[in-house]
């Protein structure tokens, strides 16, 4: 035996062995994702929790700049008719939570230009594009890609808008934001079914989360790496 391997022998611990590189998890989503991704989910749920509390004081929608009890309605919810009821909290919270989603959002699409998040990760092209679904927690499909993309620069800036259309204060200022969508009452009812489409986004979202591997998926937003193996459906 040579004395190098003597030598190598002598100084080797198992226990401070370095793992296989392919043991570690590999990178998943970046510390401001994952921050902005579950300030998204707290602020959401005040969203839709205030937003019922407001469709109970008057489920009726109208068209146009004015609408009430009294005027004729283009559609009705089942919903019981509480006038006067829980929407004084709802439009507390719901404004409360409106400015965490817009500030947040700000701050996500902001970080994720800087670092190319679009470009690498949601990018409808690339050598790790595909339009298949699978459980490869390391990638998104067309799917996802598309879907994203349209919440992200179409749906939530539309729902911003009709939701500062909607205010006297701000329609004041910049009456064009209101003039453009037609009235006070189109911004409403475009507000709300702007909030069905996120209300279905997440549900689909979360059914394609567990489709894939809920712990996985789940993981690598509060850890920010993937599992090294995939879950079982």
């Amino acid at each position: 035996m040579s004395f190098q391997t003597r030598m190598a022998d002598s100084v080797y611990l198992p226990g401070l062995a370095i793992p296989h590189s392919e043991a570690s998890p590999a990178p998943r989503h970046s510390a401001m994702v994952r921050i902005t991704h579950w300030i998204s989910v707290v602020s959401f749920i005040g969203l839709v929790v205030s937003g019922i509390g407001i469709l109970l004081a008057h489920p009726r929608f109208y068209w146009g700049e004015t609408g009430g009890v009294g005027t004729p309605s283009i559609f009705d919810l089942p919903l019981p008719f509480m006038l006067g009821g829980p929407s004084g909290w709802g439009r507390y919270l719901h404004f409360e939570s409106a400015w965490l989603c817009v500030l947040n959002g700000l701050v996500y699409v902001v970080s994720g230009l800087v670092s190319r998040h679009f470009q690498k990760d949601l990018a409808l092209g690339g050598s790790r594009f595909t339009w298949r679904f699978d459980n490869d927690a390391h990638r998104y499909n067309g799917v996802q890609r598309l879907s994203y993309l349209a919440v992200i620069f179409v749906v939530l800036p539309l729902m911003i808008w009709t939701g500062l259309a909607m205010s006297p204060a701000v329609t004041s200022v910049f009456p064009a934001l209101v003039n453009v969508l037609g009235g006070h009452q189109c911004a409403r009812t475009i507000h709300f079914f702007t909030g069905v489409a996120l209300v279905l986004f997440v549900f689909v979202h979360i059914g394609m989360v567990w489709r894939a591997g809920f712990r996985s998926r789940v993981g690598a937003m509060i850890t920010g790496r993937a599992a090294a193996q995939k879950d079982g459906l």
